[in-house]
């Protein structure tokens, strides 16, 4: 099974952590944040896995290969020369994936309790060709699904912001600020399953693009999804110096 993990980015929030070294070597309970994430993509049955670096990006590459790569087989996509954001990096990282297979992809700074091979598994069983881990967790910016689980727009709450493909939405998505019979507002965990029938479309994108972005604008005409967390979903974006403790706390419940 293909895996990627995003870890290019400059940890901005994180600073002063970052202003030496990158987000994915911050540590948590006593180890990086991608140590973290390789043994537990390994613990799931991923084999290949691809990181993105850019950010001291010879420090996650040194540390991944001394110890081995975790029992993997690890590539890394090289972002030094351009930061790519999500789905720039992706498009990127597309010849290093086994192309007839989906790839799971998984935010280096995000620590939750999601069985990731369960979620690899609903994406393959439902034939979806994008499938979206989310949760009724409060934020400020929304994924919106329809009664079948489908993706058909996003929205800003705190501006009334609304992004749609499905132009005849807009307004209904607009008026939307809870979940009705028809639509329900959800947020996006950053993890989720890409199926080799997008990667065309990925492709043809711009050199820089949101992979949240391409998801919404594409939602019309492709099967792009939502699989719901469980009873008893933990999560944290650890991306924050105070959310590292609450990240350590759910390493902890895992071990």
């Amino acid at each position: 099974m293909n895996a990627m993990i995003f870890a290019a980015g400059l940890g901005t929030r994180l600073k002063p952590y970052t202003d030496h070294c990158p987000k994915a070597m911050v540590e948590v309970a006593g180890k990086p944040m991608i140590a973290h994430q390789l043994l537990k993509l390994r613990d799931a049955g991923f084999q290949h896995v691809v990181i993105n670096v850019h950010h001291f990006a010879e420090q996650i590459i040194d540390y991944v290969n001394a110890n081995g790569s975790f029992g993997l087989d690890v590539t890394f996509s090289d972002e030094r020369g351009q930061l790519l954001d999500t789905g720039g990096g992706i498009r990127k990282a597309l010849p290093l994936f086994d192309t007839g297979s989906p790839v799971l992809i998984h935010n280096v700074d995000i620590f939750s309790n999601a069985d990731l091979a369960e979620l690899y598994d609903i994406h393959v069983a439902d034939g979806a060709e994008a499938s979206l881990l989310v949760s009724r967790r409060e934020t400020s910016r929304y994924l919106i699904f329809d009664d079948k689980d489908n993706l058909v727009g996003w929205k800003n709450i705190k501006t009334g912001e609304v992004r749609t493909s499905h132009n005849e939405l807009q307004q209904v998505l607009e008026c939307l600020v809870e979940d009705d019979e028809t639509y329900r507002l959800r947020a996006f965990s950053g993890i989720h399953v890409i199926s080799p029938t997008l990667f065309p479309l990925l492709r043809e994108s711009d050199e820089v693009f949101s992979i949240t972005n391409f998801y919404w604008q594409n939602s019309l005409n492709r099967h792009i999804r939502c699989v719901e967390a469980s009873a008893g979903f933990r999560w944290v974006d650890a991306g924050k110096p105070e959310t590292l403790a609450k990240a350590a706390e759910i390493v902890g419940r895992l071990e």
